[in-house]
């Protein structure tokens, strides 16, 4: 795998790569104590800090990826977006781990893959992880890249790590931005007391994130927003969105306390809103990146999920708004604020 990167002055080589390759900064600086990674062509150290556009070269270690086991037998299907020999491109469903996982070995959409008999790449040195280039949290639904040979995964690889493939997110958020358009720039880092957790911290412990947001509606207890990202870290919107003081509405983890943070005439909308929102009301709706052997440019948009209709129907009939108009859109979309 090759990486042309423009790395924060702060970013070390182990903490990238396990960024990139989905593995923990001690597997990553396994591989670089392996001898398995070289930046400039030369053999470089886990500390080692990035700098603007420099060439990383990762060789995949020689230890066979972990056999992945059976999948149960009752698995969720995918819709298909689109498919080649070289790639899928698809909407996972919320509830649907990505890859393997503890708590889920034999349920993930991976599985799902395997089942239907796809073919997946082989994860450039990621164990279990085939095809995987980037993930949605368990309970975001929306579009997904996923390699089914090691020439797309490498390439496709490098072009995220450039960031030249493009994701925007639908989210409902709770109040309302102070700006039509914002632009997040904080580095995120695991919570220092809370593992599972990510926040905002400055280097070296976060890394950098930036989320550029924009209000496609308002609406009376919150806003329908349009999240694009520019860096690709865990968790990283509904912590921008949290860190903002409006948190995606049914986020169980950065809710800070949802639609209990609304008070006077609007505490019943809010609380009408909570009860009809089965999850974090998050979507990812807009892909576009270039097809990694043909270089055709792919543009995709996925439509508002069924689950989360109620939810925005909710919100947009709060103000007066035709809930068939708000949920007919497609990616971003037919229905704005300015009609």
């Amino acid at each position: 795998m090759v990486f042309s990167v423009a790395a924060a002055a702060t970013e070390r080589l182990d903490r990238f790569l396990a960024d990139q390759l989905d593995l923990s900064r001690t597997q990553a600086a396994r591989i670089v104590a392996a001898g398995l990674v070289r930046v400039n062509g030369k053999v470089a150290r886990a500390s080692r800090v990035l700098l603007h556009r420099e060439l990383i070269e990762v060789e995949a270690p020689d230890d066979p990826p972990r056999q992945l086991a059976p999948p149960r037998g009752d698995l969720p299907s995918v819709s298909v977006r689109f498919e080649d020999e070289h790639l899928v491109v698809l909407d996972k469903p919320a509830g649907l781990v990505v890859h393997p996982a503890p708590g889920h070995w034999d349920d993930t959409l991976v599985h799902v893959l395997r089942a239907r008999g796809t073919a997946l790449s082989s994860g450039a040195g990621a164990p279990g992880r085939p095809g995987i280039l980037h993930r949605l949290d368990r309970d975001t639904s929306g579009l997904l890249i996923v390699a089914k040979t090691d020439i797309a995964h490498r390439r496709l690889g490098a072009a995220m790590a450039a960031r030249r493939v493009k994701r925007a997110y639908a989210a409902l958020a709770w109040g309302h931005l102070d700006e039509a358009r914002l632009s997040v720039d904080a580095p995120l880092g695991r919570h220092p007391t809370d593992r599972k957790r990510m926040t905002v911290r400055p280097p070296p412990g976060g890394r950098t994130a930036r989320t550029d947001l924009e209000v496609v509606a308002r609406f009376s207890v919150c806003d329908l927003v349009r999240a694009e990202l520019h860096t690709g870290r865990t968790h990283q919107i509904r912590v921008h969105l949290a860190h903002t003081g409006h948190p995606v509405v049914g986020d169980p983890v950065y809710g800070l306390g949802g639609a209990r943070r609304i008070s006077g005439t609007g505490r019943v909308a809010a609380e009408r809103l909570a009860g009809v929102t089965p999850r974090q009301a998050l979507h990812a709706a807009e892909l576009q990146f270039q097809h990694p052997v043909s270089g055709e440019t792919q543009l995709f948009a996925s439509e508002w999920p069924a689950d989360l209709a109620p939810a925005l129907a909710s919100a947009a009939g709060q103000t007066g708004v035709d809930p068939q108009s708000a949920l007919a859109y497609l990616g971003f979309f037919r229905y704005r604020a300015d009609g």
